[in-house]
């Protein structure tokens, strides 16, 4: 087996690109709030509201304001972030992890740590601007801060560009070096002698298998080598990225629609622009049906294409999105349960149970969209051989006989 450059440099011009899409649209889709007092300002707003309209409001339960913090605590695990927080001290009021890069775009490029904001509570000077993070977004404000809301509580703020690097960025990045360091590694190995040698013993049969159980049955013997590249980098990207979210650093990449958008949109515009004639012929002028079912059949297609990227996309971010919530509710039956001794193992050791089931669903989901990736790609590239006979009523007729 031979790894030529061609798909080293596909791989990472793919990431270039998917880095690019989901650093803008981030602000727009992600918070990145880190209080662990959500709960108490969400409450804090409800009551205020409640008041007005002169509403009796009633206090929280001791266990009710537990279960509000760890509602609020997976919530925020699911978001992006602009630092990355391994735990905090509630009681002190201190964040305990490294902040990462705000850039943003203001009349001028504006770079500063996301360590002047302090997750939210204080206010960042930047040549003579004042930026606060509000609900995971930065908008401009004066120097004490002052948010304005409307009538729905959505705050009227102005918003800059935001293209900082995010948590999420930050881990893609990670990813998309390891991706070129094992695939330049293998390349390299060849080079030396036809079996490879170190990790890429283990890398090899992987290869192996998405080129012959993937790519090869899907697109076809004559035409899967074109498309090796993308499919092996979004088997390895999606599955190096559900691993990482399996860790306790609160990684959640493939669990963020953005990013779940963005490689489906990927395999669209892939499929679609390889596509054969024979492709859009059967999208825009069915072969073998009557010509009124053909004008029925044409709208209906073309809806078609944009359902297989949705399916893509929606898969990925639910599946993973719903491991994610599964795992940390069990874990929070620890702090909300009444009996410790008991609520413990039970916790534990269903949390063990979903994390392995967990495992297996990382390098399913991740099978699961390179499969169907190559199996739209294949669609949209194979050849379609019909016979057609015209007969004297004007109806077409396909023979199906078997060769």
């Amino acid at each position: 087996m031979v790894i030529s450059k061609q798909p080293v440099r596909f791989m990472l011009a793919t990431f270039v690109g998917l880095l690019s899409f989901v650093a803008m649209a981030n602000p727009t889709t992600d918070s990145t709030q880190v209080k662990t007092e959500a709960a108490h300002e969400v409450h804090a707003t409800a009551e205020t509201a409640h008041a007005e309209a002169g509403h009796e409001v009633k206090a929280l339960t001791p266990e009710e304001e537990k279960k509000e913090k760890v509602a609020a605590f997976i919530e925020h695990h699911l978001q992006d972030s602009h630092d990355f927080t391994f735990f905090s001290d509630e009681k002190e009021g201190k964040h305990y992890g490294f902040s990462l890069p705000v850039i943003l775009w203001d009349n001028g490029l504006k770079i500063f740590s996301s360590s002047k904001l302090h997750h939210g509570e204080a206010v960042a000077e930047v040549d003579g601007n004042y930026y606060k993070l509000e609900h995971g977004k930065i908008y401009k404000t004066d120097a004490a801060g002052t948010i304005t809301f409307d009538e729905h509580h959505h705050p009227t703020n102005v918003k800059p560009l935001d293209f900082s690097i995010t948590k999420n960025v930050f881990s893609m990045l990670i990813v998309a070096a390891m991706l070129l360091f094992m695939f330049t590694s293998l390349a390299k190995s060849y080079k030396k002698g036809p079996v490879p040698t170190g990790f890429g013993r283990i890398l090899e049969p992987l290869i192996l298998f998405i080129r012959d159980e993937v790519a090869i049955p899907n697109i076809g013997e004559k035409k899967y080598r074109k498309f090796m590249g993308y499919l092996l980098t979004v088997f390895f990207f999606i599955w190096l990225l559900n691993l990482l979210g399996m860790t306790p650093i609160g990684i959640n990449v493939t669990g963020n629609i953005a990013v779940t958008v963005c490689l489906a949109i990927f395999t669209y515009i892939i499929t679609q622009f390889s596509a054969n004639k024979d492709y859009w012929g059967h999208i825009f002028w069915m072969p073998g049906v009557p010509v009124p079912m053909k004008i029925i059949l044409a709208p209906i297609e073309i809806l078609g294409t944009l359902t297989k990227p949705f399916a893509l996309l929606i898969r990925l971010f639910a599946n993973i999105t719903a491991g994610h919530v599964v795992i940390m509710s069990l874990i929070a039956m620890i702090f909300v349960g009444k009996n410790l001794a008991s609520d413990m193992p039970i916790s534990i050791g269903l949390t063990l149970f979903i994390s392995v089931i967990e495992l297996l669903v990382a390098f399913l989901q991740a099978f699961i969209f390179t499969m169907l990736s190559s199996l739209f790609i294949g669609m949209a590239v194979q050849d379609h051989h019909h016979d057609e006979h015209e007969h004297h009523d004007g109806h077409d007729y396909t023979d199906n006989s078997l060769v």
